[in-house]
């Protein structure tokens, strides 16, 4: 699954301003209720709901907040980077500066997996932490994310 297809330009942020994780996700979701011209609410219950079970952090600076909506088309994402890291109960109890949001339609398991799966081995890849953490251009950030390629496993 290549990032290009989930995560539009536009979809790309860099936040200057101090955020708490509830403004955080309250921003995340609107921008993907722009996106995908679903409801906002909807979306923010998803990511509060999933967050719920179990902080999305998973060290090194980096968060994946997910959740399924009903209705959704497929698989939509929205990145944020914040100028200034919060405090989202990581596994390492270190703060967050790279938001990795992901929806996905209910019953979408596969998918969902698969879009999980691949934004969390793209942003444990050292080289791309530090280009994503070097810019605050939301075109240059998306170019980061979406040139990177999957690497083949070994059979």
């Amino acid at each position: 699954m290549e990032l290009a297809n989930i995560l539009a330009e536009s979809s790309v942020l860099v936040c200057a301003e101090p955020l708490s994780k509830t403004e955080l996700f309250e921003t995340l979701a609107h921008t993907a209720a722009e996106a995908c011209g679903h409801d906002f609410h909807a979306i923010r219950e998803a990511l509060e709901q999933r967050e719920s079970l179990g902080s999305t952090g998973l060290g090194d600076g980096i968060a994946i907040p997910h959740g399924k909506v009903a209705g959704l088309n497929g698989v939509t994402a929205v990145f944020a980077r914040l100028e200034s890291p919060i405090d989202f109960d990581a596994v390492d109890d270190q703060p967050v500066d790279m938001v990795m949001m992901l929806l996905a339609p209910q019953g979408a398991g596969a998918d969902h997996l698969k879009a999980l799966s691949r934004v969390a081995r793209l942003l444990r890849t050292e080289d791309v932490r530090e280009g994503l953490r070097r810019s605050s251009d939301p075109k240059r950030l998306y170019a980061i994310l979406t040139t990177q390629r999957e690497t083949p496993h070994a059979a």
